[in-house]
């Protein structure tokens, strides 16, 4: 058992859920090593959408810029195939669109940005076994045909929908078994529609079109005819093309498969995404239909918010009830956003799935007609861009007349332009580049009661009023901001006589 390792943190899977953790706890100066049992980056992309949120998260850490090099903005998307599409505009923030980026992009930019930090990525690494104990966990493998053990404070199954490390912690993932399937194909078109993007649905099924680049296309199928073959079946090229013909009277011309694949409509959740030193992430903690493009964002908004709590708690030196306390509330806080996801992906699964007969396109026809309306249009592009995400508890002590401003707790706060009284001009995100807390203080007449989180040096401090939100800022000294650009908790002004 020749590898040796000085983690302090084990992550189980080098997807874009994996790297991104891995980035977050390098940034604290965390020395974390990275498994992977594959040796390259899969050249497939099953997620070509990066939401808002996610683009906004890396954008926290002042490398959005980046990912946005080489995507292409789109302002809206869908639900459930639907033609009305959801309009992201009415989401306030700088990345009100999604960005259309290959995951293989991502992944190699996530990497790229992880070598920078020093992560110890170990490709050809596969695991066998974990646990855990009191003072720590453990993981064995084999890697290079050579057997290894390594030892760690914590472990993240950043590893997928069929995770050892849930399986082997006695996790229960719980949830709904396979029952249909649809087509995936990346191929060539000979005619492409017209608009190059295609997107349908009725009485035979569903179809998206998606162009890649050149002649080259993603092309999804729903099948009412074989909606029933199991998952393991192999696509072919005849299969995808006969599917398509039937939902729209044409093949397009579909030739030079680059990749042909089979999902479900398989949906679980992760009883627990925690048991001791031992985390789950991404698809480790839940699975469902690839509806709206939110798997890897959850996974990786999983990620963010697991990431500064982790570093927290190694590099924290503050009171150990509150640490630990830290730690809970990654449950806490992401195990209702999964079972949002589950609740969300099984709609679009039954609209998009079991809806080929009269009843079912009458439902199709009136849920789009009713997204025209502004209010649930907008409902619905916040829930699927992780915008509309809020957590209703401080987890820090409220200072006197915190209750005042109870409606900031778990806020998330675009990246507002700030000005400072020198006259210079700044905004939020870039103070928490450094994955710090920061305590904004709007109002530089009033005095925040509060003087920092129970680790005071886990904090920066600005000064700065932000115009464009004074009277909505009215009556508070001090946001309280986490690392990950949620409003903690606000603090009212003092009245002074």
């Amino acid at each position: 058992m020749t590898m040796t390792s000085n983690a302090e943190v084990i992550v189980a899977g080098a997807g874009p859920v994996g790297l991104l953790l891995a980035c977050e706890l390098a940034l604290a100066g965390v020395r974390v090593t990275v498994l992977e049992r594959r040796t390259e980056r899969v050249a497939q992309s099953r997620a070509l959408t990066m939401h808002g949120r996610t683009l906004e998260m890396l954008a926290l850490r002042g490398v959005a810029g980046r990912f946005q090099a080489r995507g292409m903005p789109i302002p809206s998307g869908h639900f459930a195939g639907l033609p009305t599409r959801l309009d992201f505009s009415a989401c306030d923030s700088t990345y009100p669109f999604t960005l259309f980026i290959a995951q293989s992009v991502t992944e190699e930019l996530l990497e790229a940005w992880a070598g920078e930090l020093g992560v110890d990525l170990r490709r050809g690494a596969t695991l066998d076994a974990s646990g855990q104990d009191e003072e720590g966990v453990w993981v064995t493998g084999t890697r290079a045909a050579t057997p290894f053990r390594l030892a760690a404070r914590y472990l993240v199954g950043a590893d997928g929908a069929r995770s050892l490390v849930r399986r082997q912690a006695g996790i229960a993932f719980d949830g709904l078994p396979p029952t249909k399937t649809a087509m995936l194909g990346d191929v060539l078109l000979r005619t492409p529609p017209a608009g190059r993007a295609l997107s349908l649905g009725n009485a035979a099924g569903g179809l998206m079109l998606v162009p890649l680049g050149g002649e080259l296309y993603r092309v999804i199928v729903v099948d009412a005819q074989d909606i029933g073959v199991p998952v393991e079946v192999p696509v072919t090229l005849e299969g995808l093309a006969a599917a398509t013909r039937r939902v729209a009277g044409d093949d397009f011309g579909m030739h030079a498969p680059q990749w042909l694949s089979r999902f479900s409509n398989q949906t679980c959740l992760a009883q627990s995404y925690r048991r001791g030193r031992i985390f789950l992430a991404g698809d480790a903690a839940h699975i469902h239909l690839p509806a709206g493009g939110q798997g890897m964002n959850v996974g990786m908004q999983d990620a963010m918010n697991l990431g500064w709590k982790l570093a927290g708690a190694l590099r924290g030196r503050a009171d150990a009830a509150w640490l630990a306390s830290l730690l809970d509330s990654y449950q806490a806080e992401r195990h209702p956003v999964g079972a949002a996801l589950y609740r969300n992906t099984l709609a679009q699964s039954a609209l998009m799935m079991d809806a080929f007969d009269p009843a079912g396109q009458a439902l199709r026809a009136t849920l789009s007609e009713l997204m025209k309306g502004a209010e649930l249009n907008a409902t619905l592009a916040h829930e699927l861009s992780g915008f509309g995400i809020g957590y209703p508890a401080a987890l820090l002590p409220v200072a006197g007349g915190g209750q005042a401003c109870a409606r900031w707790t778990g806020r998330r706060l675009p990246d507002w332009p700030l000005l400072h009284a020198d006259g210079t001009a700044s905004s939020v995100y870039r103070h928490l580049a450094g994955g710090r807390w920061l305590l904004l203080r709007v109002d530089g007449g009033a005095r925040p009661d509060w003087q920092g989180p129970p680790d005071g040096a886990w904090l920066d401090t600005v000064t700065a009023t932000v115009p464009a939100r004074a009277a909505e800022l009215d009556g508070v000294a001090a946001l309280v901001v986490r690392p990950d650009g949620y409003v903690d908790h606000a603090v009212a002004a003092l009245v002074t006589a």
